[in-house]
């Protein structure tokens, strides 16, 4: 491991008080930040499936897990309100934009479409490693790219296994009849990805890409879906958070989740590498400040959260006549809640049942009815004249800062209690860890059964073979290069040369190698792994 003195301002303040609104632009926190080495990196595995033998569950897993990290504390909600925060089931690892902060690796664009057997595999493995109401997200690439009929299967499919499907898109392809065909599928939440970083044509800033954000809206109102809007902050957007903040709150009857992601240095983006003065500018604390500013409420970020302190921060507000009040105001309060709630499951598909699980909770906990009560009363008389205004209609919004790892610089501690896992061929993983080394999980044929015969499928020719592949090699183009690659080959050069490689360090030597073609290869070796693993 290496370590060092500080953390380029990333570091999250400890949970549980009050959080004091930081300087707009504050000096990198001192942390002994400790990263992974590059062998460290490679030698990072997926989680095994589960010891069912154990006889514990999958939150009591979790809570061995985050306590071994030294992360179990009052805020923390995986162990109490959910066994991890969100898997993420890559469908595609297509997409039709290229982001410049973007995650997905030099060889994506060029891989086909994993098979659905290989999909529903995966789906099977997050309901044994996470149980029922495990939100899943399905994504890629961008999932729309996916055969329509493919796309709406895997939502049912999510939903027969009693967790949560989650739509996470750019919106391009997501019409109306597609989010209407899905929610019948069983999709609860969409989450549009729209930032300056795409750099969509016609668009020079956020307040311009408002229009697409309105007309998502559009698209998902009236239907059984809670409505997400992902941004990437970068030095480039920075400046324009408050007002998007104040615009996600202008729309709180739609919109009922805004995440915000600290720009990183990781997969095919061409931006975020080397920018220390960017980092102390742009971090969690920063991001939060902008969030309050444009709300114009001071938001605890810090009383309930989850996976590592340093890695996410969120935020639960009441509008009231387009004004945010802070719900989490009384960490101690709103902990106690979250202790004395861990063990009740609220079904969010349906309203009803939610409204019901929530009052029957109350009136086993007399003392935490009296202290709602107590507190709405005291906000419906301090803000009785916008509740007139408002003709007594009370809504809700809730801010996420998530604070992603540069791929070179992962913090163990971080990875360890991590709350946003990918599922991998071999297992969950770390998505920061993922990152740092997508090629070991794309680069891998898959095994399917069909018709009694057991099958490889090859993700670069998209052929189906009775044989293992000895060699999965991408030849990237300028069709179909992106990110760094695709800069590369527009700066100059005609043809560059990526190895796949187990580490980050190795593949970032890599891809200044220059030859007749741009590769990205799996060895015998790797094949012999897969054949292993069977």
């Amino acid at each position: 491991m290496t370590s060092l003195g500080i953390n380029n301002g990333h570091a999250l303040p400890s949970k549980g008080g009050a959080l004091p609104l930081p300087a707009p632009a504050p000096a990198p926190h001192l942390v002994n930040a400790t990263y992974l080495s590059a062998d460290e990196i490679s030698a990072w595995q997926p989680y095994p499936p589960p010891d069912a033998g154990d006889g514990l569950t999958p939150k009591q897993r979790t809570v061995k897990r985050i306590k071994a990290a030294g992360q179990w504390a009052p805020w923390q909600m995986i162990g109490r309100r959910m066994a991890i925060g969100c898997v993420a089931l890559e469908i595609t690892q297509r997409c039709n934009l290229d982001c410049s902060y973007c995650y997905l690796s030099e060889s994506s664009e060029a891989l086909k479409d994993i098979p659905l057997e290989e999909v529903t595999r995966r789906i099977d493995m997050i309901f044994a490693h996470y149980g029922p109401n495990t939100d899943v997200q399905v994504t890629g690439g961008d999932p729309t790219l996916r055969k329509r009929d493919e796309l709406i299967a895997i939502v049912r499919y999510v939903k027969s296994k009693g967790m949560r499907a989650s739509l996470f898109t750019n919106g391009i392809k997501a019409t109306r009849e597609l989010l209407s065909e899905l929610c019948e599928a069983g999709l609860e939440d969409v989450a549009f990805h729209v930032d300056k970083t795409q750099e969509r044509t016609g668009y020079a800033s956020e307040a311009d890409l408002n229009a697409v954000r309105e007309e998502y809206i559009e698209r998902a109102r009236g239907l059984p879906l809670a409505v997400i809007f992902n941004t990437t902050v970068c030095p480039d957007n920075f400046h324009e958070i408050p007002a998007l903040a104040k615009f996600f709150v202008r729309h709180h009857d739609v919109v009922r989740f805004a995440s915000f992601q600290v720009g990183a240095d990781m997969g095919r983006g061409v931006e975020g590498h080397d920018d220390a003065r960017g980092r102390m500018t742009v971090n969690p604390q920063t991001v939060m400040a902008a969030i309050r500013e444009g709300a114009q409420a001071n938001l605890h970020f810090d009383a309930a959260s989850a996976g590592h302190a340093q890695c996410n921060g969120y935020a639960f507000g009441l509008v009231i006549n387009n004004k945010v009040h802070d719900f989490f105001n009384d960490p101690v309060f709103v902990q106690a809640i979250l202790a004395s709630s861990a063990n009740i499951t609220i079904d969010r598909a349906k309203k009803a049942g939610v409204w019901c699980t929530a009052a029957g909770y109350l009136v086993r906990h007399p003392s935490t009815l009296l202290g709602v009560i107590t507190r709405f009363a005291k906000l419906a008389w301090r803000e009785r004249r916008d509740l007139i205004a408002a003709r007594g209609r009370v809504g809700k919004i809730s801010f996420f800062v998530h604070n992603f790892m540069d791929s070179a610089q992962l913090e163990k501690e971080r990875c360890d209690a991590c709350s946003f896992m990918v599922m991998t061929p071999d297992g969950p993983i770390s998505m920061c860890v993922h990152n740092a080394k997508r090629d070991n999980y794309l680069l891998v044929p898959a095994k399917v059964t069909r018709h009694n015969k057991i099958l490889y499928f090859n993700p670069v020719t998209g052929l189906f073979d009775d044989r293992i592949p000895q060699k999965i090699e991408v030849a990237l183009s300028r069709k179909n290069a992106r990110g760094r690659a695709k800069g590369k080959l527009d700066g100059g050069s005609d043809v560059i040369a990526v190895s796949r490689a187990d580490d980050a360090a190795t593949a970032a030597a890599a891809t200044a190698a220059t030859t007749t073609t741009a590769a990205t290869t799996t060895t015998a070796a790797e094949s012999r792994r897969v054949q292993a693993a069977e």
